[in-house]
């Protein structure tokens, strides 16, 4: 089969299309002839080796110290099972599926394996496979935090760092909870957010949004180093804050902010549970939220895609085609 792979940490270049083995799935697990994947931050970050010191070294151990141990990126697919294994029973040829591969990574690739008792999940038919790839990984950091922070209708909710695939799906979440959703991002990304549903939107080029204006219930940050003492004071007294990309310091000084005061900071990874990306395929199945494509790219052009997502401008997620647009089915994504 065909995949995506880099055999070396560095820039987009990197990224080459190779011939490799198909993968045979195992007992417990399903083999999906993958039709969309996305090339995401982690992605990125992965092939640069871009990480915080405290969390890149452990990571260096674990995804190998001078070439990559797994070497096809992507952590979330959508396509159609081709084949199982002998202890599967919720999954079978030819059904319609997206999924979250995890650290193991694999999606970049005409084929790809994920455990049956993991989080992957039947889409619909009018769920296109472009905007069902963007719900296993981004949709369910967007609803897991915005779940630790217990969001109730008619708090207010501020989106910081909106503009990429966790935050858009954030700020439609935040809505669907009945939420009053504040996007932050740069002055082009603006229009888009509020299409999606922000009601208000900030360029944070020029304006600062602990200056003035309302405190807010919750503060999800999605930005790396952003300043924690002005999301603090941007809080209301019960505010909470979650953090997303949380740097050393951050995450030193949420102990002592939960211990001291009555605002609470939250920041705990995902556990992609098969339930959250089963309610999240049922909200997008439904219309309540919507997965935002920035850009689709052939499959053959993954350095591209990589190039791109580097630059920064993206507003939702770029997505790898690997079965062409008459393949999608679905209600369009782009």
């Amino acid at each position: 089969m065909k995949a995506a792979v880099y055999r070396r940490y560095g820039p987009p270049e990197v990224v080459r299309i190779e011939e490799v083995p198909t993968p045979t799935p195992e007992p417990h697990e399903v083999r999906m002839r993958v039709c969309a994947t996305t090339v995401g931050t982690w992605d990125a970050e992965a092939r640069a080796f871009s990480f915080p010191l405290w969390f890149g070294i452990p990571l260096r151990l674990a995804m190998g110290l001078r070439t990559p141990r797994w070497p096809i990126l992507g952590q979330e697919a959508a396509g159609v099972v081709d084949a199982v294994g002998s202890e599967v029973t919720n999954f079978a040829a030819g059904d319609r599926v997206c999924a979250s591969l995890g650290l193991g990574f694999g999606g970049h690739a005409e084929f790809a394996c994920v455990s049956s008792r993991g989080a992957i999940a039947h889409i619909p038919p009018n769920l296109e496979f472009a905007e069902a790839t963007t719900l296993p990984v981004g949709g369910d950091n967007a609803l897991h935090f915005l779940r630790m922070a217990d969001v109730q209708p008619g708090e207010r909710v501020l989106v910081n760092g909106a503009g990429g695939n966790i935050g858009v799906l954030a700020v439609q979440l935040a809505k669907h909870f009945g939420a009053e959703v504040t996007a932050v991002d740069a002055g082009p990304k603006l229009e888009r957010l509020r299409k999606i549903g922000a009601d208000h939107a900030l360029d944070y080029t020029s304006e600062d949004f602990a200056a003035a204006g309302p405190r807010y219930d919750v503060i999800f940050d999605l930005v790396f180093g952003s300043s924690y003492a002005r999301a603090l004071s941007a809080l209301t007294s019960r505010g909470r804050y979650l953090l997303a990309n949380a740097s050393l310091p951050s995450l030193l000084r949420s102990h002592w902010t939960n211990a001291t005061r009555t605002q609470r900071v939250r920041s705990r990874f995902a556990a992609s549970r098969p339930a959250d990306l089963e309610t999240l395929v049922e909200l997008a199945g439904s219309g309540a939220i919507r997965g935002v494509i920035d850009r689709r790219f052939p499959f053959e052009e993954a350095a591209a895609a990589h190039c791109y997502v580097d630059g920064g401008s993206r507003t939702g997620a770029v997505v790898l085609d690997l079965a062409g647009p008459e393949a999608s089915g679905g209600r369009g994504g782009s």
